[in-house]
């Protein structure tokens, strides 16, 4: 009976060193994983993804996630090159392309994306003028993006894309900025009338010198303005009166 309990307790010992074995040196990697592969400290290889073999004590693997993410760059409060306080947020995507600059040459690649891409988006917002700001974003964007990817290439990340989400403005020029738009729209709409008038004075000329006197186009704009008064007001009755006629009124 002894023989079979230290046989028994045997067999248990096997099946829990088989089991520590498996847990420790045996580790699955995604497909969009790749592991950084160390021994004793020094770096070895890169591993893809599937079951791979490490040795307790001696190998370690640093996961790294190879897959496009992103960074959130949180509301800061910035001055453009024209002197406006603006508000701004962004977001950045990023993806690593070499695992193993990633894990040793940088200590904490997310936290120094995070960063660069701070100071980065003040750098460039304090370079541009409001208006360029609203009305080039795209170029912006793409700006943002080529001088990240200066600073995060050497860390084996590539940035795919930046975007501003966000722009907001102080209160003040908003109202400035209505005030112009108002003004903008009235002035488009003082051009577009008195190109009206000039094309219309041009027509009334021709059809003057139709008719055989080029005077009588102020008769035929006489008689348009009537029928447009007529429309509203049509108890009420204008009558022209040259004023070269005045003079001898005055006088009678």
């Amino acid at each position: 009976m002894e023989i079979i309990k230290s046989l028994n307790l045997l067999g248990f010992g096997i099946l829990g060193l088989v089991l520590f074995l498996m847990v420790f040196t045996f580790k699955i990697i995604n497909q969009y994983e790749r592991a950084v592969f160390f021994r004793l400290g020094k770096y070895k290889k890169v591993k893809g993804q599937g079951l791979i073999f490490v040795m307790p004590l001696i190998d370690k693997i640093v996961k790294v996630d190879i897959r496009i993410n992103s960074i959130d760059v949180p509301k800061q409060e910035l001055i453009t090159g024209d002197n406006v306080s603006v508000v701004v947020d962004a977001v950045v995507y990023y993806k690593v392309e070499d695992p193993q600059k990633a894990v040793i040459d940088v200590n904490n690649v997310i936290e120094a994306s995070f960063l660069i891409a701070q100071t980065t988006l003040r750098h460039v917002i304090g370079q541009v003028e409001l208006d360029t700001l609203l009305a080039h974003q795209a170029e912006i964007n793409q700006k943002l993006k080529e001088i990240l990817d200066g600073h995060t290439l050497s860390w084996g990340i590539r940035v795919v894309a930046v975007e501003i989400k966000e722009l907001s403005l102080p209160e003040s020029m908003k109202r400035a900025m209505a005030r112009q738009a108002e003004a903008e729209r009235e002035r488009r709409s003082k051009v577009i009338i008195a190109e009206g008038e000039f094309q219309a004075a041009e027509k009334l000329r021709q059809a003057g010198e139709i008719l055989g006197d080029p005077k009588i186009g102020v008769q035929l704009r006489y008689f348009q303005t009537l029928a447009e008064i007529s429309v509203d007001k049509n108890s009420t009755i204008l009558f022209p009166v040259p004023i070269d006629a005045i003079p001898g009124l005055l006088k009678k």
